[in-house]
């Protein structure tokens, strides 16, 4: 009869730990889950072309950018270097790892520009 108790003892102690695994997991699928919904939100907006740097730094403005709503025209690019940002065509360039607008004579960042 000790042989049957120490079975039963022994499936029960299974079946706890089974339970706390199944615990464990679901609480790791919660985690992922949120996880997931929080890649989501920040999916990148804009795919850069892998040989341009410009497009590259564009796109990871774009992509990081606090508030993407207030980004309402978005930058189309035509070639290295030339955007259609609404109606307008413009020229960006990237010097020391800043974004510049060519604006008239000149260039501004791109948060100036924006604004």
């Amino acid at each position: 009869m000790g042989s049957l108790e120490e079975r039963v003892l022994q499936a029960n102690n299974q079946s706890l730990d089974l339970l706390k695994r199944v615990r464990d997991l679901e609480l790791e699928n919660d985690t992922l889950k949120h996880y997931i919904i929080d890649l989501k939100a920040r999916v990148a907006v804009y795919v850069p072309m892998r040989d341009d740097p410009v497009d590259m730094k564009v796109a990871e403005f774009i992509n990081n950018y606090p508030d993407r709503n207030k980004l309402k025209i978005m930058f189309m690019r035509s070639s290295h270097g030339v955007y259609e940002f609404g109606s307008k065509r413009i020229n960006v360039r990237v010097e020391k790892g800043r974004i510049l607008i060519r604006v008239g004579g000149g260039y501004m960042s791109i948060d100036e520009f924006l604004d």
